[in-house]
């Protein structure tokens, strides 16, 4: 084989490629600590791809919402850039998993903190305080739980939201568990279900959205405290005390103000003041 003669500037560019792929790479989730900004690496983190306002991976390939915006801040403070973030999505349903093999360094994904979850995962936070309601279509006459009894309610795969209504409030509920919010959003949509349970927070961000303004309402009933966790690795206690340095650092200089503002001040959502570290509202 023929080999081209390479200039001095060339060769000292491929040295350089070579050193930095050395030194830095990709070295995925669970073992990377955040170690610093430089070299190539990376820092993987799981989010929802289908909640608006929340966490939602938008046509051009960008990622948006407040745990976008939370995770991107506490990334920070570990030491990585933004561009140093990549983005996993991660179903309600493989959430531990995901954690227990390594895929992602950690979860900002609507993870409410229960004390089943935590036999099997570590939490930092709690970030945000959540209620479950339900999102009917604007000329619904359902207006409180028990309204529900012989109707389809729907929620997602692995949500706590829709078994705590047909066990607690309306045990003849129609349950329906689909993969994804949206999948629910389009089924209350076109009159195929009557109503969806998940948190305020994402029914919110669902009726925000510029094809569904006007179509739906909040029912508005709280039923249920969801405090917003970042799930870690079980027994990774140097990682949630980070993340806890970093939610309170988030609140004490404003910028979780500004993420909550930024997200939910379109849906005219009128959320909880920033909780506490460890502080678990019942």
């Amino acid at each position: 084989m023929k080999l081209r003669k390479v200039t001095a500037a060339a060769a000292a560019a491929l040295v350089l490629s070579v050193t930095a792929t050395a030194c830095g790479g990709d070295n995925g989730g669970g073992n990377n600590t955040g170690s610093g900004s430089g070299g190539g690496d990376k820092i993987k983190i799981g989010i929802k791809y289908d909640q608006p306002g929340l966490g939602l991976k938008e046509p051009d390939g960008s990622f948006t919402g407040f745990d976008v915006d939370v995770a991107t801040y506490v990334a920070k403070e570990l030491g990585y850039e933004p561009n140093q973030i990549e983005w996993v999505e991660t179903q309600s349903a493989d959430r531990e998993n995901a954690l227990a093999r390594g895929d992602v360094k950690f979860i900002a994904a609507t993870y409410s903190i229960t004390d089943e979850r935590k036999q099997k995962v570590d939490f930092a936070g709690p970030y945000l305080l959540a209620h479950q309601d339900l999102l009917v279509k604007a000329d619904s006459d359902i207006k409180e739980g028990t309204d529900l009894n012989g109707k389809k309610l729907c929620s997602v795969t692995g949500s706590t939201s829709a078994q705590n209504v047909k066990n607690e409030i309306a045990p003849k509920a129609q349950l329906q568990e689909l993969g994804g919010y949206s999948e629910c959003i389009a089924g209350l949509q076109s009159g195929a279900l009557d109503a969806v349970t998940t948190d305020d927070a994402i029914l919110a961000g669902f009726a925000a959205q510029d094809q569904y303004k006007g179509q739906f309402k909040l029912a508005g009933l709280k039923l249920s405290n969801e405090n917003y966790g970042i799930g870690v690795k079980k027994g990774d206690t140097a990682t949630v005390n980070k993340i806890n340095d970093a939610l309170e650092k988030m609140v004490s200089d404003k910028s979780w103000d500004k993420a909550v503002k930024d997200n939910f001040g379109p849906a005219n959502y009128k959320y909880e003041p920033a909780p506490k570290i460890g502080q678990i509202v019942k």
